[in-house]
């Protein structure tokens, strides 16, 4: 073949890739950011100077824009503050005991909040193309009204002047962390706010996560020489401050150390500072270099951080192998917050854990850099798709890298398939494509988010095939990365990696609560009948052993599937004859399985990738 056909061909094949995909009438915004910051130590409050090149793609022209304060949430009266006091399970980071041990009282640490504890982002100027505008704060959002309409394919520039004090740490941003950061900056600028064919994203910073546009950003901090900082994007002059270059020669004005940073192609910035943070590094495989900035208060904390360091660069190799490559240059754990969250290129986590702790945050906090830095996921929306994958790839990664096992689970994320089971039993499940902030509880929410999620993704693998859903988390990265993807898009690419229709799956598990219940109700030497006790369909693997020691796979595919998975490669089916039935519909409660030979044994889903909530009726003889 010659060359300019072997082109053509990947050209065709290139096109059928993306085609099916990429919404013909997707487009995104864009927001370059160059701020510099002047940061006063002692009154955990600095000034902050914003230039902000905003490129309209929408098709329309905008009269008005917005920008998130979120450190305006940490104040008493906000609706953070309301909602603590009046979901029954607040998070126990945000609340405090005020009455006794035999009558507790929550109280809202908000609420409690003096005036120089509180958290603020007061804007003093915003001009529109150099000119001065009307702006309005109301929360945690400013709207700015323009005098002239932002145009379709246009860029325009917003410069903003604004001072800001530091909240006491309750919820990720903030000051004087319990474990001694000085510094939690996060969510910490006023941020411009998502535009997309949804409209404006206004929500109001309750405790949940976000969404932004994708920009670049070039960020200068000025602060105390003695402190170290670690941060999104990459330090333009580690020779000019502390911690990172040894012998560095610190530039400093007026006792304070400057510190450059650039990240490119990301959706949020954030750091943390302290002047008793070491720096440690290592590079991948692939050369991205991995820092970890941390307080070394003893010898057990300092080794577990290195340790965590090395299994650090491993899991981005690892990563990049099975769901697409990491495609920045450095990467930032740094010790800060009240937990873990994810941001451009970044991490704060809690650092005082034991090893085995440490080392599971950081790997769930580093697989959000593809769900949900590489596809800006709206978490206030699909947060099942941001955590549930997260999660899902964190399992993956903890199993393979950390537990090292000699033998493989059928099912990597049982532990997720038990929670999601506790919670559907309880009473207290919410359709999972609730938005994050209206959940009844904090209860429903993890689990929804977390666990549910994750089995969205390994049932989906029992459904189209476990290769197959390997091949959609690929697909899909070759699609998707630096936009943002709904739901929506990732079934469509597992549809046509595996050739299967998915609306049914995706609809049932994500906007209902039903749940799934199959059960072997009767064997006889000629047929095994299975029942569908619930209301919710699924096709079914049932591994049959007969008294002669052989062994049959029957598969039952759905009807609404529109087709079969393939045959995959599990050990336990091995040297199985795999026989497929015809479909069966989910119209039809029962289903009769032909025998030929006289059964010993027999099971639904042996993989136990099925998410059935009453396993106990699915196999027989055993």
């Amino acid at each position: 073949m010659n060359l300019k056909n072997t082109l053509g061909l990947l050209v065709l094949a290139f096109c059928s890739l993306t085609s099916f995909a990429q919404r013909k009438s997707y487009w995104d915004q864009k927001v370059d950011y160059t701020m510099d910051i002047d940061v006063n130590e002692k009154t955990f409050q600095y000034d902050g100077k914003m230039k902000v090149k905003y490129s309209n793609n929408s098709g329309q022209e905008l009269n008005k824009v917005y920008f998130h304060l979120y450190f305006n949430a940490f104040q008493p009266g906000s609706m953070m503050d309301e909602r603590l006091k009046n979901i029954p399970d607040p998070d126990a980071r945000m609340v405090s005991n005020i009455g006794t041990k035999e009558k507790p009282i929550r109280q809202s640490r908000i609420s409690a909040l003096s005036s120089d504890q509180i958290g603020f982002q007061k804007i003093k100027s915003v001009k529109y193309n150099g000119s001065e505008v009307t702006f309005k704060e109301d929360g945690t959002v400013l709207e700015v009204i323009l005098p002239t309409p932002i145009k379709d394919a246009s860029t325009v520039e917003f410069d903003l002047t604004w001072q800001a004090q530091v909240p006491e740490q309750i919820r990720r941003s903030g000051r004087n962390s319990k474990e001694g950061v000085a510094f939690s900056m996060t969510q910490w600028y006023p941020k411009m706010a998502q535009f997309d064919e949804f409209g404006w994203h206004l929500d109001e910073y309750i405790g949940r996560e976000f969404i932004a546009p994708f920009g670049n950003f070039d960020v200068t901090i000025h602060i105390n020489k003695d402190y170290v900082i670690g941060s999104s994007g990459k330090l333009q002059n580690p020779s000019e401050v502390k911690g990172y270059v040894k012998n560095a020669k610190i530039k400093s004005k007026n006792n304070k150390a400057s510190w450059h940073y650039k990240a490119e192609n990301i959706h949020d910035f954030a750091w943390a500072a302290d002047p008793k943070f070491v720096v440690d590094s290592a590079k991948t495989k692939n050369g991205t270099s991995i820092y970890t900035i941390f307080l070394p208060t003893d010898k057990e904390v300092t080794d577990n951080w290195k340790t965590a360091l090395g299994l650090a660069t491993e899991f981005f190799d690892f990563t990049s192998e099975n769901f697409g490559a990491y495609p920045w240059k450095t990467y930032s754990i740094v010790q800060g917050g009240d937990g873990g969250m994810e941001y451009g290129t970044a991490t704060l986590i809690t650092g005082g854990r034991n090893l085995k702790g440490l080392v599971g945050v950081i790997f769930h906090e580093a697989a959000h850099s593809w769900y949900q830095q590489l596809f800006g996921i709206n978490e206030t929306v699909d947060e099942w798709m941001d955590e549930g994958f997260t999660s899902y790839i964190e399992e993956l990664a903890y199993t393979e890298l950390f537990e090292k096992p000699n033998v493989r689970a059928l099912n990597p994320i049982g532990s997720a398939y038990n929670s999601y089971y506790r919670l559907a039993k309880s009473g207290k499940e919410e359709p999972m494509s609730l938005l994050a902030d209206y959940y009844n509880t904090n209860f429903a929410y993890s689990i929804e988010a977390y666990s549910k999620g994750g089995v969205l993704a390994e049932q989906m693998g029992y459904i189209i095939g476990k290769q197959n859903l390997q091949k959609t988390f690929l697909n899909f990265y070759d699609i998707w990365k630096f936009k943002h993807p709904t739901p929506n898009d990732f079934k469509r690419v597992a549809e046509e990696t595996s050739g299967l229709n998915l609306k049914w799956y995706f609809n049932l598990f994500i906007n209902t609560t039903r749940t799934i219940d199959y059960a072997i109700s009767n064997v006889t030497d000629q047929n095994i009948e299975i029942l569908n006790k619930s209301n919710f369909a699924m096709p079914i693997d049932l591994l049959v052993e007969y008294e002669d020691g052989s062994k049959e796979l029957f598969y039952i595919p759905l009807r609404e599937m529109r087709g079969e998975k393939p045959v995959e490669n599990f050990e336990i089916y091995n040297g199985v004859k795999r026989t497929v039935l015809t479909d069966w519909f989910w119209t039809k409660p029962n289903y009769s399985v032909p025998v030929s030979k006289k059964v010993k044994k027999a099971w639904i889903d042996p993989t136990q990738r099925l998410a059935d909530i009453n396993y106990d009726d699915n196999s027989y003889g055993l």
